[in-house]
């Protein structure tokens, strides 16, 4: 912007936003990342999973590791406010075990 004598506005302001690219070589780093995006990052994900799929059928479910009644472990100095107030909000009883032992 340039003021002249009197503070009459002379100069153009253009506002330029941050999705238009101001030159040729700005515009490239979008499709850059957007093929990587689609050619790279998506196709990596599918054969990740297909393998994790795979790893598990594979492997199958392990039992789970036996209790064992740590003093420092699983201390409930109150009641959950949920349900019985001895299970936490995810509790898988498989997996989780409370503090007197795995459920039946």
């Amino acid at each position: 912007m340039i003021l002249t004598g009197k503070h009459h506005i002379v100069g153009v302001c253009v506002r330029r936003f941050a999705s238009k690219a101001a030159t040729q070589h700005e515009a490239g780093g979008m499709d850059l990342w957007k093929k990587f995006s689609l050619f790279g990052a998506i196709p990596c994900v599918g054969i990740l999973t297909f393998k994790t799929i795979l790893d598990m059928k594979k492997h199958g479910h392990d039992e789970r590791p036996p209790f064992v009644a740590y003093d420092h472990l699983r201390i409930r100095n109150k009641r959950f406010p949920w349900g019985d107030g001895r299970r936490s909000l995810f509790h898988n009883p498989h997996t989780n075990p409370l503090p007197d032992g795995y459920e039946a």
